[in-house]
């Protein structure tokens, strides 16, 4: 495999330009299976396999578990500021720098992948109980310099679930784990 295979198993985030109610009904599920797609990508992994990373300098299955928990709890918090203010601004963080800290290297992989299963119950139940408009609300990005739609979003995190579990995946295989 490419380095570029490595890095993006189901190929680079695209942005759909609008959605239809399949679309939100797809994203909510993948945001739902999430827990359990963790659960079973590290299921019976060992220490020297959850340190190994899933490319050459990429995170190791360890943070990469921890930084779907961190990544998703910045998403939740971005959708209820989004749902109870107009158009925020939120905080952009270096996600790299918080995949080195302490807490992800020195916390087993099952606290964050208890959390996820947590805060994704809140998060998709209030996906699934939003109005058809609210799901145009935005929030700013500074980063990218742009307002984003919850349903963009989402649409986003759904890859961006689909993206961190291949990398898993891929690398068991890889390896014959």
């Amino acid at each position: 495999m490419t380095l570029e295979e490595l890095k993006y198993p189901i190929g680079k985030y695209n942005k759909p330009d609008s959605y239809t109610d399949d679309d939100l009904k797809g994203w909510i599920d993948v945001l739902t299976a999430l827990p359990s797609w963790v659960d079973a990508c590290i299921e019976n992994m060992d220490e020297h396999q959850l340190q190994t990373p899933y490319r050459p300098e990429g995170w190791t299955v360890q943070q990469v578990v921890h930084h779907l928990a961190d990544s998703h709890m910045n998403a939740y918090v971005r959708l209820k500021l989004a749902l109870t203010e107009d158009n925020p601004t939120i905080k952009p963080y270096d996600e790299n720098g918080w995949a080195a800290l302490p807490d992800t290297q020195y916390t087993p992989v099952n606290i964050s992948a208890t959390l996820l299963h947590a805060l994704h119950r809140r998060l998709t139940t209030l996906l699934a109980h939003m109005q058809p408009e609210q799901w145009q609300r935005t929030y700013y990005h500074p980063a990218l310099q742009r307002n984003i739609a919850l349903w963009e979003m989402m649409a986003l995190y759904a890859w961006h679930s689909r993206h961190h579990i291949e990398h898993i995946k891929s690398l068991r295989e890889r390896n014959g784990w």
